[in-house]
């Protein structure tokens, strides 16, 4: 499997570089050194495998880079965001964890791409290009199984705070099915700002107790007072989430043997944030699926590490949030995306055992709201009942984040993007009991 397959098989997918400016520059071409790398044998290979699944035709990326003709003009923005490890984009310490989508090119990568800009971005023998990856139209996972999605084209103000809003969609699967991959396709990027996708069985599911939160980190209620009628409200019951969008991340794919199940009869309920543009528009948000031809070994489950009672001070540049879990079964962790807003700056996870060891899970020195990442373990870890996974994010409220979008005012939790959250999503299986060793039979 190649690079940019891989990525997509680990849950998140590698979209490449993001444009300079709003036109491509125009270059000279100098003559190449005999041994520069060329587009056709060196270069076009790497953009394949890394970047191409988003940097092509109707896709997320601002231009292709799936030919020479695309890619030659970009050039010089590729060497420089490559150069810098901007692109592809990834902002975990490597110093803690290994991930099994890690998206970082290698040395021999990197410098390959500069020599070739060097060069004078050469094409080379168009014969030497190998075979261009090929894509299902309209899905970076793949052709999907099913495809569910609302029932209505729901129209979107131009202007205004739009409460999040709630779809429901039936299923109408008469046994339970298994949730190999997924994919949420906004049907209107402009003004989608996330979605997230719970699946509500027939009936509620009581489920013993896998973790215990430390107490004094609930979120608060709102303040309901004033506000209008929302037309799509929240159900009175959601479901378990079984996946999302959010900017940088569209889906999953989760590893052979592990599924997310879908009960019989389930009804998925979008919820999607809209933020307006400008414009009158409308959405049809969907949902892709690929379902596991038999049932998995083991059922993966999300939960979520949130601390919503906390006040970032107007001006602090460096605040500080702690949140933390007990594990009261055995769990294996798959993975982690770590979530803020804007003033969201950096991350870190630090699991102390049972037997008091600790030591750090992930650390994000550079978080980026424009790519939040679900960092999947490249072994899962086997955490036992009494571990405790600690959380910290650091904000930065200050006039010296470019991102902020009022640096005069205190912040609490809160939907909207100009408010913030300290959310965590976890993705785990419940490991099943020891075995018990039966006795030996004693002897007559």
């Amino acid at each position: 499997m190649n690079k940019s397959l891989f990525a997509v098989a680990a849950g998140v997918w590698v979209c490449g570089l993001v444009a300079v400016g709003h036109s491509a520059p125009q270059y000279a071409k100098p003559p190449a050194p005999a041994d520069a790398p060329t587009y056709s044998k060196e270069v076009a290979p790497i953009l394949y495998k890394n970047c191409t699944n988003c940097h092509r035709p109707g896709e997320i990326a601002p231009m292709s880079l799936l030919t020479f003709k695309d890619a030659r003009p970009w050039a010089t923005s590729i060497r420089e965001r490559v150069s810098l490890g901007e692109m592809p984009p990834w902002h975990a310490d490597p110093a803690h964890g290994q991930f099994l989508n890690d998206r970082r090119l290698s040395d021999a990568e990197k410098e390959t791409i500069v020599k070739w800009v060097a060069a004078g971005a050469p094409e080379g023998n168009p014969a030497d290009l190998p075979p261009q990856p090929t894509y299902a139209e309209g899905w970076l996972m793949g052709q999907p199984d099913v495809v569910l999605g609302m029932g209505e084209d729901y129209p979107v103000p131009a202007s205004g705070t739009i409460e999040y809003k709630y779809f429901e969609v039936p299923t109408n699967f008469t046994e339970d099915k298994y949730i190999q991959s997924m994919e949420v396709r906004a049907g209107n990027r402009a003004v989608v700002h996330h979605v997230i996708v719970f699946a509500r069985a027939p009936q509620p599911e009581q489920r013993a107790a896998v973790f215990k939160f430390a107490d004094g980190m609930g979120i608060p209620k709102k303040d309901e007072t004033d506000k209008p009628v929302n037309d799509r409200p929240a159900p009175q019951r959601m479901g378990a989430s079984i996946g999302g969008f959010a900017p940088g991340q569209f889906g999953r794919v989760y590893q052979p043997g592990t599924a997310v199940r879908l009960p019989a009869g389930s009804v998925l309920v979008f919820q999607i944030h809209y933020t307006a543009n400008g414009t009158a528009t409308t959405d049809r948000t969907t949902i892709g699926l690929k379902l596991a031809k038999e049932k998995p070994k083991d059922e993966v489950r999300m939960s979520a590490l949130i601390n919503g009672a906390f006040t970032i001070p107007a001006g602090a540049g460096d605040h500080r949030v702690d949140a933390e879990v007990t594990l009261v079964q055995d769990v294996t962790l798959w993975s982690m995306l770590p979530h803020t807003h804007l003033r969201g700056k950096r991350w870190e996870y630090q699991v102390t055992y049972p037997d008091g060891k600790t030591e750090t899970l992930l650390s994000v020195p550079k978080y980026d709201f424009n790519w939040q990442t679900d960092y999947i373990f490249k072994e899962p870890l086997k955490l036992a009942k009494g571990t405790k996974i600690h959380a910290t994010a650091w904000y930065d409220n200050s006039p010296n984040n470019p991102s902020n979008p009022n640096p005069k005012v205190d912040v609490k939790w809160g939907d909207q993007t100009w408010e913030e959250m300290m959310f965590t999503s976890l993705n785990y299986t419940v490991n099943p009991p020891a075995a018990t060793p039966s006795a030996e039979p004693k002897e007559r």
